[in-house]
């Protein structure tokens, strides 16, 4: 076991101890507020190109797919990752690491940049960093999706390769993390 792998676990387990109660709140209130189960799954492409089940907090009404009101604070604060720290606990995900995303993305990768599945998706990384505020780019932008897969899909490839590349991960995940509660911080001000 590596002591990136030991981290996350004592990590996640640390978390979740002391954050169980509020998860059990806001599955709760995230079942009343969309009409359906609190807790969102959805199948990711995971380490080695290999599918998971990722754990959300559900966010978007079922009928007609819009986010909801209770929805929008959570992904404004991350809040609605929470649950994919059970998924860093039982090992297909770790803590830093690239976003894990629906096939079709990085399991269509080839050449240098499928180095990337080498590495395990996590909850945060220096990409999703740069792009905390992904939606809102998206949103101005006529072809989103086109955008999405050009331009910002590309350069997390490239952010993802360099934190491969540098190869020392805990104290480049232990940098990450700091900035992660920085970012998280910086927005709670905001409000």
């Amino acid at each position: 076991m590596t002591l990136k792998r030991v981290f996350d676990f004592i990590f996640s387990i640390f978390v979740l101890f002391f954050l169980s109660w509020i998860l059990v709140l806001l599955w709760f209130f995230c079942s009343i507020d969309t009409n359906a189960n609190g807790l969102f799954t959805q199948i990711r492409v995971g380490q080695h190109g290999k599918l998971f089940k990722i754990y959300k907090l559900r966010t978007m009404h079922i009928s007609d797919e819009s986010i909801s009101g209770f929805g929008a604070f959570l992904r404004k604060f991350k809040i609605d990752e929470i649950p994919q720290l059970w998924n860093v606990i039982i090992g297909n995900m770790s803590v830093v690491g690239p976003r894990p995303d629906i096939p079709g993305y990085y399991d269509l990768l080839e050449g240098e940049d499928k180095k990337v599945l080498m590495l395990k998706p996590g909850i945060t990384s220096v990409a999703s960093l740069k792009y905390v505020d992904e939606e809102n780019i998206l949103q101005q932008h006529m072809n989103a999706k086109e955008y999405n897969d050009k331009v910002i899909f590309r350069d997390k490839v490239k952010i993802n390769l360099d934190y491969y590349n540098k190869g020392n991960f805990f104290v480049e995940d232990l940098i990450i993390i700091c900035k992660t509660i920085g970012v998280i911080a910086k927005t709670l001000n905001k409000k």
